[in-house]
């Protein structure tokens, strides 16, 4: 009976050490997994964060563009109206040369 219950409570032992050593693997596994994940998180987030600055260079040299096509149009514009006001100018001119 006494060799009986030794080797109950061996094997009990063996199985508990077994199942610590299953349970610190999972637990090792687990603590790679989330380590890997966490790296992924960072990855993602620098990832984001240049995008950010890009987009932001984007939208700056986008606005500078429509500011330039702005101020082109705007000289573009006050050139014609000289121009019109020019040949109003020349027309008039012309009106009162033939009264004379």
């Amino acid at each position: 009976m006494k060799h009986t219950l030794f080797f109950i409570l061996t094997f009990a032992t063996v199985l508990a050490v077994s199942c610590n050593k299953q349970k610190q693997a999972i637990d090792a596994q687990n603590d790679a997994t989330r380590t890997v994940i966490d790296h992924q998180k960072e990855a993602v987030d620098a990832d984001a964060k240049e995008a950010k600055i890009q987009a932001e260079i984007n939208a700056k040299i986008e606005k500078a563009n429509i500011e330039a096509r702005q101020a082109a149009d705007q000289a573009q514009l006050d050139a014609e109206k000289k121009k019109a006001d020019a040949e109003a100018a020349a027309a008039k001119e012309k009106v009162d040369a033939e009264k004379r």
